[in-house]
């Protein structure tokens, strides 16, 4: 019977939406962190919650209609050294080879911590997801958006479900719109 429930909730699910796989270790931290926040939407949720939109953001709305998962992990900690790069380093790894690609990469000896940014091209001049990794001393947070994107329209997502804002974007956006 448990078997039968597991194979039809993995038949609601989009096959392969949600392309990140955290290492036990990274899913581990939320024990040891002051903060965490763990969303996990896939197509069928993010449809759900668009019901239950008021219609005062039809940009975001417009946005979700091509998404097909959001995955976000972020951790906030009391002390640096709380999680190992090695850990992040794994992450990371996943997302070396194409189709997807990296357009951000920063790298911190301070203490302003590493930033990567990862683009899946999905054909046609959008986007097939987007993974942020941003490893702080004392923070990792780790954004997956997977789906049908414009690239114009990541900003719109910024600041849902614990998303990042994309400020760099959302002002090229808005002196492409004058």
């Amino acid at each position: 019977m448990r078997l039968a429930i597991m194979i039809m909730v993995a038949g609601l699910c989009p096959a392969g939406a949600q392309e990140i796989k955290l290492p036990p270790s990274v899913e581990r931290l939320a024990d040891k962190a002051e903060e965490s926040v763990s969303v996990t939407l896939d197509s069928n949720m993010l449809r759900l919650l668009a019901r239950f939109d008021d219609g005062s953001d039809a940009d975001t709305r417009k946005v979700l209609s091509g998404v097909q998962s959001i995955f976000v992990r972020s951790f906030q900690f009391a002390f640096d050294g709380e999680y190992q790069a090695a850990d992040v380093a794994a992450v990371r790894t996943q997302f070396q080879a194409a189709p997807w690609a990296r357009i951000v990469g920063v790298r911190s000896k301070g203490i302003d911590g590493d930033v990567d940014v990862f683009f899946k091209d999905g054909g046609n001049g959008k986007l097939g997801g987007i993974v942020i990794i941003s490893a702080e001393p004392r923070e990792l947070t780790i954004v997956s958006i997977t789906g049908s994107i414009e690239p114009r329209q990541l900003a719109d997502l910024g600041g849902h479900f614990h998303i990042p804002r994309l400020e760099m974007l959302a002002d090229s956006r808005r002196r492409d719109d004058k």
